[in-house]
């Protein structure tokens, strides 16, 4: 038992196992994504918000939803600590850098994951405090979480949250495009005949889940100008 667990720790110390390990936890955020998503689709709904303060309700109150969390706290910790450690990791290995900044081996999007998921971390900071610990900590009787939304992108052109949300869902767009592929690379999946479709649907998912949650400022910002 102890020399597996030896065996276990030397195994994520080197490039390869963090590799993995990056790979196991952004699949598992993956598939958070979606559920979100679902949830706020409901605040679509022309029922001045009581579907979607039902739901919010629901997932403030629910122990397993709390479980959840925690989990999912869990999980994001480890992708970005993870994520750190390699790109670290890897300018160390490269430390004259790529000539002419660029390199013909790394694309685009691989030498942007460090960049985007600064930001994307950036956003989550902003979006769990302006949400989660308004209505649980700040707030906790204020069960008004469709109008803590509409107040939040409701703004005119001169709010800054509902356009940096838009440009958070598209970096988020970039990190699951590449991020999808490269995990299935790293954890030796790959295939001539399998490859090419996880690839496309890894392409149709970063462009889907983000247009969805993109949607929802813009949805409200045309509310604002009356356009619909």
């Amino acid at each position: 038992m102890a020399q597996t667990s030896n065996t276990t720790v030397h195994l994520l110390s080197t490039s390869i196992g963090r590799k993995v390990l990056m790979a196991l936890s952004g699949l598992f955020l993956i598939t958070f994504l979606p559920v979100h998503l679902a949830g706020n689709l409901l605040l679509f709904k022309s029922d001045g918000g009581a579907a979607f303060n039902a739901y919010s309700q629901f997932m403030s109150t629910s122990l397993l939803i709390r479980i959840l969390e925690v989990t999912l706290v869990v999980g994001f910790l480890v992708h970005i600590i993870d994520g750190i450690i390699l790109t670290r990791r890897n300018k160390a290995a490269r430390p004259i850098g790529y000539s002419g900044g660029k390199s013909y081996v790394t694309s685009f999007f691989s030498r942007s994951m460090a960049a985007t998921g600064l930001i994307i971390l950036i956003y989550l900071v902003i979006h769990i405090n302006s949400y989660t610990l308004k209505h649980r900590i700040y707030e906790p009787g204020n069960l008004a979480f469709y109008e803590t939304v509409k107040e939040s992108f409701e703004t005119g052109w001169a709010g800054f949250y509902p356009w940096f949300y838009v440009l958070a869902m598209l970096l988020i767009s970039i990190h699951l495009n590449h991020g999808f592929q490269s995990a299935f690379q790293s954890l030796g999946l790959n295939h001539k005949k399998y490859t090419p479709w996880i690839k496309k649907l890894g392409l149709l998912y970063s462009i889907v889940i983000p247009l969805g949650f993109a949607a929802i400022p813009i949805f409200f910002q045309l509310k604002y100008f009356n356009i619909i």
